[in-house]
């Protein structure tokens, strides 16, 4: 008798659940942050019908309060290796390649995420995933302690291996296994106030750089955010000290648009945390700075010329204004902002157009039905035009580098903004993960490419040769 198999959409889903069930428990603040998220969601919800429409034809509507992406920085190769194969079962891969020196933050990163469409309607939950680069720890021997330490742990349970290699070996999970492995899971990320190492270990990690401390001192990698997605971010920064809640100084990413576009980010300030340092003597008392809780908005996917205007546009702000520390010159960083992108189409159509934006096109019921005994035109453009080739966003399922960092510095004691150079080193990122990180772009293209083909095959014009974005 063949078993029945849990579907790895349903795995990330209960495992998204007992995820942010696990943090509001241990971080309250961050279950008020979700109370402000569904408040300020309503809001818009409420005034916007056409904003509604869209999400419901979008299937977003069900999704709102589902949080859109956790984050972990790991240690070591063998962690990064072993997390694929734990989020394999959940049906998420790596997407992308993150060099966050660029801003001095010493990891890079990938997205673990489901790819496809179906899975992402589903639950498009991700984990932004960090690897420590021990390599750009200049003191030789703090690198070296650093490495010996990392070496002793052991982040996951024997059990939630051996469920791994289950998955691996029978190609799935029964019930029965996937709530088991769910919870066997969840040890990886949960919080421990106990270093493993002493006081005085410590504060060298940290003097070197407050992620390296984060990432050395500790049983496990403990998750560090969840973020909801919000529909007016701009809001929920306003309103944040209403609950009692400090957000960080400005928000990450492009400025307040009509067509939203990539990625903006806003957190709350990490939570200075009691913990114990191991020493001959007992336990000392001391404190740490990881945890925080993040709020995202997300917009359209921009194609490989959209990604290059908007970096030029952010490089050039950033290269005019700086946040200092404690948020000097926050405002005039956003009016440049704002002023600088004005040079980015805001309009849909304007974004389509200039090949700036990746969407998915539909076949209308007015096309659809005037496609009975009929030529329809073989213009792509005579087709919107006419109402019968229809295009909506892709949204953006991906990550900012720069924005990225933007958080992780924010949330490690300061909102000043830094430029570094890039000290990418990707190859040496997929050796130790064990499989090439998918390219994003090209996954959106996909997406588009096959939206298109579906609606012409809709309107008899299957096979018609039309312009798309790259």
């Amino acid at each position: 008798m063949l078993q029945a198999f849990v579907s790895p959409d349903r795995i990330r889903s209960l495992f998204t659940e007992a995820m942010s069930q696990m943090y509001r428990a241990e971080v309250p603040q961050y279950g008020m942050l979700i109370e402000l998220v569904a408040d300020v969601n309503a809001g818009c919800l409420e005034n916007d019908p056409d904003l509604r429409d869209r999400l419901a034809r979008a299937g977003e509507l069900e999704r709102i309060d589902v949080e859109r992406h956790g984050a972990i920085r790991l240690g070591t190769a063998d962690e990064l290796f072993t997390i694929r194969r734990l989020f394999a079962v959940m049906g998420m891969q790596p997407v992308g390649y993150y060099d966050l020196s660029v801003a001095g933050v010493p990891v890079h990163s990938t997205s673990f995420r489901p790819i496809d469409e179906a899975a992402l309607n589903v639950n498009p939950f991700r984990v932004f995933t960090s690897l420590l680069r021990l390599e750009l720890i200049e003191d030789e021997g703090l690198r070296g302690e650093a490495e010996a330490i990392l070496a002793k742990r052991r982040i996951y349970t024997p059990r939630a291996v051996a469920l791994i290699e289950r998955h691996e070996q029978n190609g799935g999970l029964t019930e029965a296994e996937a709530t088991e492995f769910v919870a066997e899971a969840l040890e990886t990320f949960r919080w421990h106030g106990e270093a493993t190492v002493s006081a005085e270990t410590y504060k060298r990690l940290h003097d070197a750089h407050r992620l390296i401390a984060d990432v050395v001192s500790f049983k496990g990698p403990h998750i560090n955010h969840l973020t909801p997605r919000t529909l007016d971010i701009d809001a929920v920064q306003a309103r944040m000290p209403e609950r009692g809640i400090t957000p960080k100084a400005v928000i990450e990413g492009p400025p307040r648009r009509h067509c939203d576009i990539l990625l903006r980010q806003t957190s709350f300030k990490a939570l200075e945390e009691t913990i114990a340092f191991s020493g001959d003597d007992g336990a000392i008392q001391g404190t740490h700075t990881a945890r925080f809780g993040e709020i995202e908005q997300r917009g359209v996917a921009l194609t490989a010329k959209g990604r290059m205007l908007y970096d030029q546009l952010l490089a050039s702000v950033r290269g005019e204004v700086q946040v200092g520390a404690g948020g000097a010159k926050a405002g005039a960083y956003d009016d440049e902002l704002a002023a600088r992108f004005k040079a980015l189409p805001d309009s849909w159509d304007e974004l389509r157009r200039a090949d700036l934006a990746f969407f998915r096109y539909s076949a209308t019921p007015a096309g659809i039905a005037a496609a009975v005994g009929s030529m329809l035109p073989s213009d792509p453009e005579a087709l919107i035009a006419k109402g019968y080739l229809a295009f909506t966003p892709i949204v953006y399922e991906d990550f900012l580098p720069v924005s990225a960092a933007g958080i992780f510095q924010s949330n490690l004691g300061t909102d000043q903004q830094q430029n570094y150079a890039t000290r990418s080193n990707r190859d040496a990122f997929e050796a130790a993960l064990g499989a090439t990180v998918q390219d994003e772009l090209a996954l959106y293209a996909e997406r588009q490419a096959a939206s298109l083909d579906w609606a012409l095959e809709a309107l008899g014009l299957a096979g018609l040769p039309l312009k798309t974005v790259a």
